[in-house]
């Protein structure tokens, strides 16, 4: 059985541990409820920013080399991710090293300084990773989908931000986001693997007491959905890349484990519709697959692929067909089954990662009312019905809801539209 525990420091710091002896790694994982939908129009892309620049040094490890060295030197792993909702800070290591583990993620953390040559470095490194995701169309078709579907608003803008921000933002607006965000109410540090409550306890005092403050700003929920319904991106490439949705349900909407089951079996794995409709049937495409996007008030459901230029019309027909069957006639038993089996197997297996375990429950010791256990999340799919997931298809995939993100060599979006209606 996979559990957990939630301590909290005198600061108010909650310290979550999923301990398991069948491992000899530990992660330790720090969330903070600082992703880009915190920022304002002239601050878009420093959520970014910041975790780039948290990587560079702080007290004890002086910079990147110092902070690479460390873990390098143990094999360990080191990384960072910033999210709409919230940013994550991990180190993986075995299970001995996570003292040193510890030691590097809380410098950093807590006593980043940001300096100025560095800053200027970087903004170089951040504007060619921008250019990295202008230059491979699926990425870019995905964020010109969410800001057809969510609007020009924190939750419709890409993480990376604005060239205007990314080359004017300063070592001040670094610190003052810091001081606003990355405080011990709005963070979680979580441990999972080869560890223990008191270890863990141990070593958030000795590592993460410097964190202080109270949080100093809240996003703005979204109060309604992008209006247009075409957003077509006219370049030069080999295949058009499209995306394809409809708005949905956030996290904390009772139907979320019903929009995850029907997204599988619209295009979730190699059984779906989608792959074995379009892509085997057809051969008309190398990838396409469904998934949900979903944030605590917002979400998508949505099927991207990329397709041969001459073929994107009837590539659009046929997924919005596949839409409509759904809507229509429902899902079969089978399918629903096959769904759920596949989405347990796929986190049970996840979670023998202790960073994959990590992330399960600090990102719902941040962000939701209530940790759910991985039986009570096994629960919550099984408690899904057929009736549920029919209903929820026919709430979702109606011809209005539809919106369509293509990348490719059309400039024709008067009929792009026409194929929505």
């Amino acid at each position: 059985m996979i559990s957990h525990t939630t301590q909290t420091l005198d600061s108010g710091l909650p310290v979550l541990t999923s301990a398991s002896d069948g491992t000899a790694s530990v992660t330790a994982m720090v969330f903070a409820g600082a992703g880009s939908r915190y920022e304002l129009e002239s601050e878009r892309g420093i959520s970014h920013f910041l975790e780039h620049m948290f990587f560079k040094g702080g007290d004890r490890y002086k910079n990147t080399k110092e902070v690479s060295v460390a873990i390098d030197a143990v094999g360990g792993e080191f990384n960072a991710f910033t999210g709409k909702e919230y940013a994550g800070y991990y180190v993986k290591v075995a299970a001995e090293h996570i003292d040193l583990g510890c030691d590097v993620l809380g410098d950093m953390l807590c006593n980043a300084s940001f300096p100025q040559e560095e800053i200027e470095k970087e903004r170089g490194v951040i504007i060619e990773e921008d250019r990295m995701y202008q230059d491979t169309p699926m990425y870019r078709a995905g964020w010109d989908f969410e800001e057809l579907i969510f609007g020009s608003c924190p939750l419709g803008w890409d993480t990376i931000g604005t060239h205007d921000v990314i080359n004017s933002v300063s070592q001040a607006d670094f610190q003052a986001h810091k001081d606003r965000l990355y405080t011990p109410d709005n963070l979680v540090i979580a441990f999972a693997g080869k560890t223990s409550d008191a270890q863990a306890m141990e070593l958030s005092s000795k590592y993460f007491s410097g964190m202080s403050g109270a949080k100093a700003r809240e996003f703005e929920p979204l109060l309604e959905y992008g209006k247009d319904k075409v957003f077509l991106r006219t370049k030069k490439t080999e295949q058009s890349h499209l995306v394809i949705g409809v708005p949905s349900l956030g996290s904390q909407d009772d139907r979320h484990f019903a929009q995850k089951l029907l997204a599988i079996i619209l295009g979730g794995n190699m059984s779906s519709r989608m792959f074995l409709n379009i892509r085997e049937a057809k051969g008309m495409c190398y990838y396409i697959d469904s998934d949900i996007d979903s944030y605590l008030d917002a979400g998508s459901l949505s099927t991207r692929a990329g397709i041969d230029q001459s073929r994107l019309d009837e590539a659009v027909k046929l997924i919005i067909n596949e839409y409509d069957q759904v809507a229509l006639h429902g899902v079969l038993d089978e399918e629903v089954e096959r769904a759920k089996s596949y989405m347990k197997g796929s986190i049970i297996l996840s979670l023998e990662d202790t960073e994959e375990l990590a992330h399960f429950f600090g990102k719902q010791q941040l962000l939701y009312p209530q940790v759910r256990s991985v039986d009570e999340y096994i629960g919550m799919i099984e408690a899904v019905s057929k009736e549920d997931i029919d209903q929820l298809a026919k709430d979702l995939l109606g011809h209005e809801n539809l919106r369509l993100a293509v990348i490719g060599n059309t400039d024709n979006k008067v009929a792009l539209e026409g194929l929505l209606s």
